[in-house]
């Protein structure tokens, strides 16, 4: 089978992921009957948060190698899970968590319309649905966010600002701690919504914290204000007095640059004139 993954340097693992790719379930099922440690042994491949994925994890399409998914991705991943409980059990829990964060927290497989099913088939397996909650809502990758609170993911305060649950954050902020406001007044600042944010300034938040590890903890709420586009959230959060001069942990941003480079005019406008 053709490969359109030439970086592969594992002929074997380069075939496996070119069936994946194909939706070729005859091809991969044959594959992994012969060759069992595809399923059990780590590829050397990839960088960050895709280093030395497992097979299963290409399913996800996360990060993006072509930008497309077989129609098929659902059967495709039922025989790797079969073949993953069967040659390698140890390391089942560690896969399929980790699939299931890569698809919930991908446009690829939401774009396709395979998420929500995928998300289905990982929990089924028995993937923890409040593990890939997070990274679902830090890319707006709400409907996910969603499917994975069907399945059992608890719902924190985060999760509800972020999926819109106003009478869920008036019975939760309350007697959340410090850490899960924080994390809330991210998400409310992400999501653009500025009604929550006030709420949860007036719980005494730190506005000028960096956000929480996992929820783009490079960046304050002012900054992620500014990347959602509302200007009413970047109003609110300019009045409560946030900190202009700020710059982000990564390009050394500040929320103006931010404005500048996202093309917001309205909200750079904004901020010119805060600033003096």
């Amino acid at each position: 089978m053709k490969s359109n993954n030439p970086e592969i340097s594992d002929p074997l693992f380069r075939e496996a992921v070119a069936a994946i790719d194909a939706g070729d379930v005859s091809a991969l099922e044959h594959l992994l009957a012969q060759h069992p440690r595809l399923v059990r042994d780590r590829l050397e491949y990839g960088e960050g948060y895709f280093r030395q994925p497992y097979l299963l994890w290409f399913v996800a399409e996360n990060p993006i190698r072509q930008g497309r998914l077989p129609q098929n991705i659902v059967p495709v991943t039922r025989a790797i899970l079969l073949a993953v409980e069967r040659e390698a059990p140890d390391s089942l829990q560690a896969q399929i968590d980790c699939a299931l964060g890569l698809v919930s927290s991908g446009r690829i497989a939401r774009e396709h319309g395979v998420q929500r099913e995928l998300i289905d088939v990982l929990c089924d397996a028995g993937a923890d649905p409040e593990g890939a909650l997070v990274p679902a809502l830090a890319h707006r990758e709400v409907a996910a966010a969603e499917r994975l609170l069907a399945h059992g993911a608890r719902l924190t305060l985060l999760a509800a600002v972020c999926t819109g649950r106003t009478a869920e954050i008036a019975r939760l902020a309350p007697g959340a701690s410090a850490d899960e406001r924080q994390a809330a007044l991210a998400g409310a600042a992400f999501y653009g919504q500025a009604h929550h944010l006030d709420r949860l300034i007036d719980l005494g938040v730190d506005i000028n914290a960096y956000s929480p590890p996992g929820f783009h903890p490079h960046g304050t709420a002012l900054h992620h204000a500014v990347d959602s586009g509302s200007f009413d959230a970047v109003q609110a959060l300019v009045q409560a007095g946030a900190d202009l001069g700020r710059k982000d942990r990564i390009y050394q941003g500040t929320p103006l640059g931010w404005a500048e480079h996202l093309n917001r005019p309205e909200i750079a406008a904004y901020l010119r004139e805060r600033a003096g």
